[in-house]
């Protein structure tokens, strides 16, 4: 055969889709990438190719899985049982486990019929919304928030009402504005705490107003606990059904191993509700994945069920750098810093760093800041655009603190320039 003969590939001679058609649907056509994940993805790029960047885009701990943990995978793994099919909502040990757990984060009696284990945290944010929103649906959504709810949201066919609360309101909307936003369209509010990107730990009183706010409209309450066990300066975490107990039937709560853990690559995540709303995302998930992988699920029990002690190790690490990054990143020319008492995220205001040139450059935006800082400086951080607030930039600190030291150094003296 020669070259003129060659098989054209879907790459280089794509059919033409039918007429009025497109060859990407509108739907998934219209979703962005996840704009930390490819920051980080630049950064280890840049890297790759020799350059000395320091990322702090990723929320990834760069720990390693605690040891007991990784030691039940391993156990596991030549099990035959472990080898075949097992039920879709969950192996009923780590359905169970997770029962008890939310029972006592809640103090209510949760069943592990109310529990669904997922592929790792962000399916259980698709499948939540894919559950509860018809098309026409709105979800009021408290801005900054992370990433990926804004586009599940639209995947389900539903519109998403940003309410904006900037660093002089501590990153919390006011039950004000929220009514402001509510229409009769509005089906569900999202919560977050510990916050991504922020790092705010809601108190009981604000869960308790926003709560019995969202019970009196009847309004769906997604409530984002994945950072439930990261928390600093004794600042408690307030699961917001301990807040407010008549909310059971209609709110849903999203957890996962990844964070606290160091279990990202494992990815095990889950949702927790009412039980006709669990039974109805199961289904969708037969469909869509069916079970988790059998070996991760064996190690995610191990995770919820043996000793905090790794954890809590974690935890103090993570608070050091907390500490430190917050320090330093308050001397950087036009930051303002609110200190963050969870997750393992600071979000600078940095408008007073921008409309202004840096080496040469014109800098209007964050995301202009982000991308200067980037390539001058080699630090990747991941603009506030991304997080529904744009004027800031997230930087994790879940990286070791020489890295961290370093690169916050090197922001503030191209900035000082």
């Amino acid at each position: 055969m020669t070259s003129d003969d060659a098989i054209p590939t879907a790459s280089t001679s794509p059919s033409a889709p039918p007429a009025g058609h497109e060859r990407i649907s509108k739907r998934v056509g219209a979703i962005s990438p996840s704009a930390t994940l490819a920051v980080d993805a630049k950064a280890k790029a840049l890297k790759a190719a020799g350059r000395p960047v320091i990322g702090f885009g990723a929320g990834e701990p760069d720990f390693p899985t605690p040891a007991h943990i990784v030691e039940a995978a391993i156990e596991a793994a030549p099990v035959p049982a472990n080898h075949r099919y097992s039920p879709t909502p969950g192996l009923p040990e780590l359905r169970a486990a997770l029962a008890e757990t939310i029972s006592a984060s809640t103090s209510l009696p949760i069943e592990p019929a109310q529990v669904l284990v997922t592929n790792g945290g962000k399916q259980a944010v698709y499948q939540t919304f894919a559950t509860l929103l018809d098309p026409g649906d709105e979800v009021l959504l408290p801005a900054p928030y992370w990433t990926t709810y804004p586009e599940a949201i639209r995947l389900a066919g539903a519109t998403e009402v940003p309410v904006l609360a900037g660093v002089d309101q501590g990153y919390v909307p006011t039950i004000e504005q929220l009514e402001a936003a509510r229409t009769e369209r509005t089906r569900a509010i999202v919560v977050c705490s510990p916050s991504n990107p922020t790092g705010v730990v809601l108190s009981a009183e604000q869960l308790a107003e926003l709560g019995r706010w969202a019970h009196e409209h009847g309004i769906w309450v997604v409530t984002d606990e994945i950072y439930q066990h990261l928390t600093y300066d004794g600042v408690p975490f307030t699961s917001i059904l301990a807040a407010v107990p008549e909310l059971a039937g209609t709110t849903v709560i999203l957890g996962g191993v990844a964070k606290s853990f160091a279990m990202t690559g494992w990815r095990v995540g889950w949702m927790v509700g009412p039980e006709d709303v669990i039974a109805a995302a199961s289904n969708l998930q037969s469909h869509l994945s069916s079970h988790v992988n059998n070996i991760a699920q064996r190690a995610a029990i191990a995770a919820v069920t043996g000793p905090m002690g790794p954890v809590e190790e974690m935890r103090t690490a993570f608070d050091r750098r907390r500490r430190t990054i917050v320090e330093k990143l308050a001397a950087v020319p036009g930051f303002t810093v609110p200190t963050p008492t969870g997750a393992f995220y600071a979000f600078p205001d940095v408008s007073g760093a921008l409309d202004r040139e840096i080496r040469g450059r014109k800098v209007t935006t964050s995301t202009e800041l982000a991308t200067v800082i980037l390539e001058e400086a080699e630090v990747a951080a991941v603009p506030g655009e991304a997080f529904g607030a744009p004027g800031h930039l997230r930087f994790s600190y879940a990286l070791n603190d020489e890295e961290l030291v370093e690169g916050i150094d090197r922001v503030a003296a191209l900035l000082a320039e």
